[in-house]
């Protein structure tokens, strides 16, 4: 009866014997760590799974001392090469029983990480709209006076000084739009991501020939809805600062991959959705330093010397407008950002 109860438990549950045998594991367990029980039964489970810390110890030490313990955030290596995070419980039934309950982390842990990344953006976005008020205005001043000025100067040496200064006004209040980004989603219109990728390829062949381009499309993604010149520039915007970046860095023979994926019963933030279109930019540049992977979205922050710190924010305020947002993993050789957008219709 009680076997019966744990097979229908979506907490994964595995019993080990004296010798850290596999005995028994429910099917949640066998989705979790990717094993079969019928293969695996009666194999040591420290060869199954391998923790960064030594989990036969472990096990080992909670069957001698016949005391349970719980690691929490515990790092798990599976034989399939995939790392989870995860918190378990160790409890010994006897001395020739251990009782395993583990329970996945990684959902909660980017559930909570994508939460604060929202709340952030959103700061930034309150505070972002409050400075370009305030700037704006003085800057409209500026080249109002600077216009009467121009009309009241015969020589031509000087009416040239006032046109350097009413142009670097409109540099920097093009910058200051440039930094708030779209404030909504222009069209709500059946939109194909496909389209959208082959224009951003189209425009970075151009730009960028010395970079080869490889394309993994999914052609059973359905339209999405949205802004199709919006989606055209966070992606082009991403696009290029990996570009840009791989090709400052003067890497050997620089990649750019284009990939989509569906992704089904996925959440983002705190919302769970049927169908998500996960659009994969993955490069083989030189990785993003660790000092601006907590910073990379914000406003003016850059890596490169050239960079303006504009294009990824922007990219981002776009996908929240769209419901969606942008993961980042980076290292040496491979950084993939994941664009991420709901493809039901938005409920706004």
């Amino acid at each position: 009866m009680y076997q019966r109860l744990m097979e229908h438990l979506t907490t994964a549950v595995l019993l080990l014997d004296g010798g850290l045998r596999l005995q028994w594991m429910n099917p949640a367990a066998e989705a979790l760590l990717a094993l079969s029980r019928s293969r695996v039964t009666g194999q040591p489970l420290p060869e199954l799974v391998v923790g960064e810390e030594d989990i036969g110890e472990l096990l080992a030490k909670a069957r001698d001392e016949f005391h349970p313990f719980t690691q929490r955030e515990a790092r798990l290596t599976l034989v399939t090469g995939d790392v989870l995070t995860v918190d378990y419980t160790v409890t010994p039934l006897s001395r020739d029983e251990l009782l395993l309950e583990v329970e996945p982390r990684d959902r909660l842990l980017r559930i909570s990480r994508e939460e604060a990344l929202q709340t952030r953006q959103e700061t930034i976005k309150v505070l972002a709209r409050g400075l370009a008020h305030e700037v704006k205005n003085p800057l409209g001043g500026i080249r109002g006076a600077a216009q009467l000025l121009e009309r009241d100067l015969e020589s031509p040496q000087l009416t040239e000084f006032t046109r350097i200064i009413i142009e670097e006004v409109d540099r920097l209040r093009d910058m200051v739009d440039a930094m708030l980004g779209p404030n909504q989603v222009e069209r709500h219109e059946p939109l194909n991501i496909h389209k959208v990728l082959e224009r951003v390829r189209s425009l970075l062949t151009v730009e960028h020939p010395s970079v080869t381009i490889i394309r993994d499309y999914d052609p059973s993604l359905p339209d999405l809805v949205g802004d199709e010149s919006q989606m055209i520039q966070a992606m082009l915007n991403v696009a290029r600062n990996a570009v840009e970046a791989m090709t400052e860095s003067d890497v050997p023979a620089p990649s750019l991959m284009l990939r989509t994926r569906a992704r089904r019963q996925f959440t983002l933030g705190a919302e769970r959705h049927r169908l998500v279109c996960e659009v994969s930019i993955i490069d083989n540049g030189p990785g993003i330093p660790e000092r601006l992977r907590e910073t990379l979205f914000y406003p003016m922050v850059s890596g490169r010397a050239e960079g303006s710190g504009l294009g990824l924010s922007i990219a981002q305020s776009i996908l929240h407008q769209h419901q969606g947002l942008i993961e980042c993993d980076s290292a040496p050789g491979h950084t993939e950002f994941r664009l991420l957008i709901p493809l039901e219709k938005s409920h706004e």
